[in-house]
C-alpha cells in the first residue's frame, strides 16, 4: 500500500506519465493544494466536463485548449479555490496559470489543461499558485507514492485520497490503468463536484478514446449522487501515453473497455462512500424500464429525495419515502400495480400497495446496514440501470454550512 492510508492501493507506474505536487498555501497553509500531471509527447488526452451553465473558468479554457488540435502535455489542478463565478478576471487568471507552466516547460499554453475545485466566487491567489509551480515540477515523478500524492493534493472537504488500478493481460501483453479522483459534497451526474484522472499506458486513437471516455463516465461518474447539486467545475480525463501495446481487435476492446469502467466505478463508488457526513451507502437498482433513461429518472428521484436520504440516515424504515419517490417520477403511463420494490431480500411494495408478506421488523434490519440495496422493478420493458447515493445527515449540513469558515 502507499504510504499514508491503506486504502488507497498502490499503482504500477505508467510509462511516460509523471506527476507532481506542492504546498502553495492556496486556501490553507501545510497541506498539497497544486498538482501537475506530465504526459508525454505523442500522448493522446479526451476530456468530459460539466454542464452547468455558469462552468467554471478552468473549464471554459480547458475545452478550448482541448478543441485547438495542440496535444496536451500538461495538467495543472489547484484545490482550495474553484475560479468559478469570477467572469473576464478568472479566465484571464486560468490563461495565465497555463502560460506560466508553458514558459516553464517549454510547451505551448494550449497544451496545458488547467483545473480547479474548491469555494466559488473568490479570484484565485495567483501570487501563491504561481510560485508553487516550479515546486510542483521539481517533485514530478512516476512511482506510486506520487499517485498517492496527487491524491492528496486534490481533495477539498474530502476524508481521504481515493485511487484505483487494474493491471490487464491483453493477449499477452500487460496494460496498466490508473485512476484518482476527489469529490465529497455537490455530487449530480452531468458530472458531480469531481475531478477525476485516468491514464492508462495502452495505444489508442483519439476518437476511440474519446468514446471510450463517454461510455465509461455514463456508466459510472454519472450514475452518482450525494445531494443533487451539480458543480461548476467537473471534469474527468483520461489521458494514453501511447507507450504500451495497441488495442485493437474485439476481444482486446472488450477487456480494456471493462478494465476502465472498472476503475471508473470504484473511483465513483469512492466519492459516494466518502459523501458528505454519508452514514450510509445505498445502491438503487431500476429493472424493467422501456429506456435506460427512464431508469435513471426513476433511480434519482429516489435518490435525490429528502425524505427518502433522512429515512436510511435513521434507519426508519418507511417505504411510504420510497413509494412516492417512485411515484413522482418523471415517467409516462405509469401502472403503478405493475410495480415491485424490494429492500435488500425484503419486498416492500407490489400490487400498487405494501406487500403481504412485509414486516417493519425484517425493513429494519436492512435499513439498519451501512450498505443499502434498493431494488425497483417497473414491468414495462427491458431496459435497467444503476445508481449509487448515500443518506442525508446532520454532518451534512454542519460541513456545508462551515464550508468557508
Amino acid at each position: 500500500m502507499a504510504v499514508g492510508d491503506a486504502s488507497f492501493p498502490a499503482m504500477p507506474a505508467i510509462s511516460g506519465l509523471r506527476l507532481g505536487t506542492a504546498m502553495a498555501g492556496i486556501k490553507k497553509g501545510g497541506r498539497r493544494d497544486l498538482v501537475v500531471i506530465e504526459a508525454p509527447e505523442g500522448a493522446r488526452v479526451a476530456g468530459a466536463f460539466t454542464r452547468n451553465a455558469f462552468c467554471a473558468a478552468p473549464v471554459t479554457v480547458a475545452r478550448e485548449h482541448l478543441a485547438s488540435g495542440e496535444v496536451p502535455r500538461y495538467l495543472l489542478v489547484n484545490t482550495g479555490n474553484a475560479n468559478a463565478g469570477t467572469g473576464e478576471p478568472g479566465l484571464r487568471d486560468a490563461r495565465d496559470c497555463c502560460a506560466e507552466l508553458a514558459r516553464l516547460t517549454g510547451v505551448s499554453a494550449r497544451c496545458v489543461l488547467p483545473f480547479s475545485t474548491g469555494v466559488i466566487g473568490e479570484p484565485l491567489p495567483m501570487e501563491r499558485l504561481l510560485a508553487g509551480l516550479p515546486g510542483a515540477l521539481d517533485s514530478l515523478g512516476g512511482d506510486a507514492e506520487s499517485w498517492y500524492r496527487a491524491g492528496e493534493g486534490i481533495l477539498t472537504t474530502d476524508t481521504r485520497p481515493k485511487g484505483a488500478s487494474v493491471t490487464l493481460d491483453i493477449e499477452g501483453d500487460r496494460v496498466v490503468i490508473n485512476g484518482i479522483a476527489k469529490g465529497s459534497g455537490m455530487i449530480q451526474p452531468n458530472m458531480a463536484t469531481m475531478l477525476a484522472f485516468v491514464a492508462t499506458d495502452a495505444s489508442l486513437d483519439q476518437s476511440l478514446l474519446d468514446s471510450l471516455l463517454r461510455e465509461a463516465v455514463d456508466h459510472s461518474f454519472n450514475c452518482i449522487t450525494v445531494d443533487g447539486d451539480t458543480s461548476t467545475n467537473d471534469a474527468c480525463v483520461l489521458i494514453s501515453t501511447q507507450q504500451g501495446p495497441v488495442i485493437e481487435g474485439e476481444s482486446a476492446l472488450a477487456t480494456f473497455r471493462a478494465g476502465l469502467q472498472r476503475v471508473m466505478i470504484e473511483l465513483a463508488q469512492a466519492i459516494v462512500r466518502d459523501g458528505e457526513g454519508a452514514t450510509k451507502f445505498v445502491t438503487l437498482q431500476v429493472d424493467g424500464a422501456t429506456s435506460r433513461q427512464e431508469a435513471l429518472d426513476v433511480a434519482f428521484t429516489v435518490a435525490n429525495s429528502p425524505l427518502v436520504k433522512t429515512a436510511l440516515h435513521a434507519s426508519d424504515a418507511n417505504w411510504g419515502r420510497i413509494l412516492a419517490a417512485v411515484g413522482r417520477a418523471p415517467v409516462a403511463d405509469f401502472d403503478v400495480s405493475r410495480v415491485s420494490i424490494d429492500l435488500g431480500d425484503v419486498r416492500l411494495v407490489e400490487g400498487g400497495g405494501r406487500a403481504p408478506s412485509y414486516t417493519e421488523e425484517a425493513g429494519s434490519a436492512v435499513m439498519a446496514r451501512e450498505e443499502i440495496p434498493i431494488r425497483i422493478a417497473l414491468d414495462r420493458g427491458d431496459e435497467s440501470a444503476t445508481v449509487w447515493s448515500t443518506d442525508l445527515s446532520h454532518d451534512y449540513v454542519s460541513i456545508n454550512a462551515d464550508y468557508r469558515s
